[in-house]
This record gives structure tokens, sequence and C-alpha cells, in this order.
């Protein structure tokens, strides 16, 4: 039931809400919702919050994992782990990931709400361990 690394990879560029995992010193890991985007073969991209626990967490670890699923039978999963970079959010990825999950007008909408602030981060995961799980290719 494993995925192949095709697989994989597009099932994580479809649109998900991933859920960010970070170390914690003398406590379990944060875990949290976030909207992410990747492109087959490169970096998962997130933007955070400079005030977040997230961005606490973040500035004691070097590593972070990421975890897409789908809630309905036959599940399927897609978990990476790895290195990050945190910089600057940038406006128009910050943009591209609100439309990826709201489409063009929503997105627009709600970035000039809520979304690019210039205290945000964007953080690039670079996927380098992966889980997987995929119930569909199970026979019942």
């Amino acid at each position: 039931m494993k995925m192949s690394r095709s697989e994989r990879e597009a099932y994580l560029s479809e649109v998900h809400v991933g859920i960010l995992s970070v170390s914690r010193i003398e406590r379990g890991p944060l875990s949290a919702p976030i909207w992410y985007d990747y492109e087959p073969g490169g970096q998962v991209i997130m933007f955070i919050d400079k005030l977040s626990a997230k961005a606490k967490c973040l500035a004691s670890v070097e590593r972070i994992s990421l975890c897409v699923q789908n809630d309905d039978p036959p599940y399927v999963y897609v978990s990476v782990e790895g290195p990050f970079q945190i910089s600057e959010a940038d406006k128009e990825v910050h943009l591209q990931v609100a439309i990826r999950y709201l489409g063009e007008e929503r997105g627009r909408s709600w970035m000039d709400k809520f979304g690019y602030q210039e205290d945000s981060y964007m953080v690039s995961l670079e996927p380098e361990s992966w889980l997987t799980k995929d119930y569909r290719k199970r026979s019942f």
C-alpha cells in the first residue's frame, strides 16, 4: 500500500490542509493545521505569523514534519520530514497559496483582508523522508 515517488508527489501537490508538526522542549510536538503549496520535486511552502507558537518552536529546531491525508475512506496519507528555511513572506507566493485553497476571487479577497502581512514568514520544507499509505490499493 506504499505509494511510488510519482504517486506520493502527486498526492502532496493536491489541495489538502496539512498538519505541521514541530518539536518542543519538554512538551509533545506542536501540531497545527496549515495551508501549503508543493510542486513535485520541489519544496513545501507554508506561511506563518511571526508571533505564532509555530514561529517560536521553529526557532529552536532544524527539522519539521508535514502530514496530509484523505479524511474519507479509503484512507490515504503522505507525511514528509526534513530541514527547512525561514524567510520573509513573499506576497505573490502567499497569494498563490490563498488562490490554491479558495479560488481566484475568494483567494484575492482573503489576502486583502487577512492574508499577506509584514509580520509573516515563509517556511520552505525540503522533503527528505517520506511515509505513505494508500488504502485504495487494498483489495476488499
